[in-house]
């Protein structure tokens, strides 16, 4: 019988912690005030629909790189990490820099790593998923892993469709996550689901292996097209309801208890009523959508990056992290912060 090794764990590591956070939005800023003039909608149209008053959209010079890696340097400034203690760079992304090879390993590359590095595709919902799987590394390893979630989605808008156009918007967002040596810390309940049924309802159908050719693609499947909006809407709220329940029962958290709501910036609409499914208080419920618009993977550590600017985190918090995207996926996180 072939004999198994004698592995060696890293020591005094029981969780994981978040050692820093940055984000980077582009400057150019537009307000509703212009799609609503261009799409012949009505003021206020957006807002009320929406929650968001204004998003930013990246230069024509800019990659995704580009963005990403001016938020990873920022959440590294933060966490004051030595490039060495990096074990893992996850880039959650729906819009790299080319569709082969990966953006990761450029991303590593700019900011003097050497260290493993990959994109994760999971539509708006990748950096939940970013973030169980570097909890897993951490706590195997011993080593930080930074999250990076960011897109330029600006590029893949149907700008003559007004489920699509008043919505996205480009940034990147990033968070530093280190070991910790407290048990009851990081991530203390998950819940991931996924309905590929409804796999065509965001979707961008050409430049796959389905639809190859860009160039003979009808100009709507070159762009996001959201197929039905109530559809995506009721299902959201769904999968995030359900996911953020079983996340807190697997923590063995009560949604009382919960500091901070920190859910997918896709709709105010659809995350309000996701709180209030949950019973959660809507002044926990930390908000980026307003200024920021919907960025896909990047809104929820673009929303933890502004609240911890703003002072909002201290040890021992109870953080309810939910999301759902086009495939479908969705997932959440119960996450208990910590100082060491």
């Amino acid at each position: 019988m072939q004999e198994f090794l004698d592995v060696k764990r890293p020591m005094n590591v029981r969780s994981s912690r978040i050692a820093g956070l940055g984000h980077y939005v582009p400057e150019r800023r537009i307000e509703n005030s212009v799609l609503e003039q261009d799409l012949g909608l009505s003021n206020g149209w957006i807002a009320r629909r929406t929650g968001i008053k204004a998003r930013r959209w990246a230069a024509p010079d800019q990659a995704l790189t580009d963005i990403a890696v001016e938020a990873a340097s920022s959440a590294l400034a933060h966490a004051q990490i030595e490039t060495n203690d990096i074990g893992l760079v996850l880039l959650a992304t729906s819009t790299p820099d080319h569709l082969l090879p990966p953006s990761a390993p450029l991303l590593a590359h700019r900011l003097g790593l050497t260290c493993g590095a990959i994109d994760l595709t999971g539509a708006c919902s990748g950096f939940i998923y970013a973030l169980l799987f570097a909890d897993g590394f951490v706590k195997t390893t011993g080593q930080s892993v930074l999250i990076v979630a960011a897109n330029i989605l600006s590029r893949r808008i149907n700008k003559a469709d007004t489920t699509s156009a008043v919505l996205f918007a480009d940034a990147g967002a990033a968070m530093a996550l280190a070991p910790s040596s407290r048990e009851d810390a990081g991530v203390l309940g998950s819940s991931v689901m996924s309905d590929g049924s409804l796999y065509d309802m965001i979707a961008i159908k050409a430049g796959g292996t389905r639809n190859p050719d860009m160039g003979t693609a009808e100009p709507e499947d070159r762009v996001i097209r959201i197929k039905d909006g109530k559809v995506v809407f009721e299902k959201a709220v769904k999968l995030m309801t359900l996911c953020s329940e079983q996340a807190l029962g697997r923590a063995g958290i009560k949604a009382s208890q919960i500091d901070h709501f920190i859910p997918h910036q896709a709709n105010a609409r659809i995350f309000d009523l996701v709180a209030e499914n949950l019973d959660i208080d809507p002044c926990r419920t930390l908000r980026s959508i307003e200024e920021f618009g919907n960025s896909s993977a990047a809104t929820i550590p673009l929303t933890l990056s502004l609240a911890s600017e703003q002072g909002k985190f201290a040890d021992g918090q109870f953080l309810l992290m939910a999301a759902v995207g086009a495939g479908f996926t969705g997932g959440a996180v119960v996450f208990r912060t910590s100082d060491q």
